[in-house]
């Protein structure tokens, strides 16, 4: 079993807030981490800034949404790298409206990025840690995909298949080896968040009972500990990250 130093991680979406914060921490930690990007611009802007603050990390083209391009990166990595050996399906997008007005074309592209990216990832990396006796499947879910949210039918739809996903893989390969998890933060302090203007901004925070957004850091450093030995026996797990304003 390879140590943490030589373990590899691939981070998809990795170019946000919370992507970002994830790669940091995980290479804090001694991973080799790995980013996947859509947009080759703002990736190679994004890899140029990592660089300066002393983070070396890798950046792979694919189309989360494509199975056929996922197969294509992580040939790459392989390749480059070495077998992924921790996979973060952080991708996701939102095209909110109420249902009696969304249209198929935002179902659909929701839906196709936010969940089929998960099997479409997981699907390429499943089998070789099943071989080699250790992996980490981590899901980034969303506190809305609990506990739906208005004008989001396709977006928590989409959050919470990924956990109805998570524990039946979980199931399938718990004698393997390899763990499968849920995340599912609430409202997090991102550049998307802080951009929001501050009146709606407090109107969320109000409803938050810890009074303040979460912080990227804190969610990184949940993805940190699941990918590590210490959460050898955590599996099928939704793991909340919202301040206690989703509880169940």
């Amino acid at each position: 079993m390879n140590t943490p130093e030589k373990r590899v991680v691939l981070v998809t979406g990795a170019t946000g807030g919370l992507g970002t914060a994830m790669c940091r921490k995980l290479y804090d930690d001694g991973y080799t981490v790995v980013a996947n990007y859509r947009n080759e611009e703002k990736a190679l802007e994004w890899q140029k800034k990592q660089l300066e603050d002393g983070y070396d990390i890798a950046i792979y083209y694919a189309d989360v949404a494509d199975f056929d391009s996922c197969g294509a990166m992580i040939d790459n990595i392989v390749k480059d790298k070495g077998h992924v050996d921790v996979l973060v399906n952080n991708a996701g997008i939102t095209k909110d409206g109420a249902f009696r007005k969304m249209s198929y074309e935002n179902w659909k592209s929701v839906m196709t990025t936010n969940l089929d990216s998960v099997f479409n990832c997981t699907r390429h990396v499943i089998n070789p840690m099943i071989d080699r006796g250790f992996g980490r499947i981590i899901n980034i879910s969303s506190v809305n995909g609990q506990r739906g949210q208005f004008g989001q039918a396709n977006y928590s739809a989409a959050k919470a298949g990924m956990h109805g996903f998570t524990k039946t893989l979980a199931m399938e390969v718990a004698s393997k080896g390899v763990t499968v998890n849920t995340i599912s933060p609430g409202y997090i302090g991102t550049d998307m968040v802080m951009a929001v203007k501050e009146e709606i901004r407090n109107q969320i925070i109000a409803q938050i009972p810890m009074g303040r957004l979460g912080g990227t850091e804190e969610v990184a450093y949940l993805v940190s500990f699941l990918a590590s030995e210490h959460a050898n026996f955590i599996t099928g797990a939704n793991l909340s990250i919202n301040g206690g304003q989703h509880v169940y």
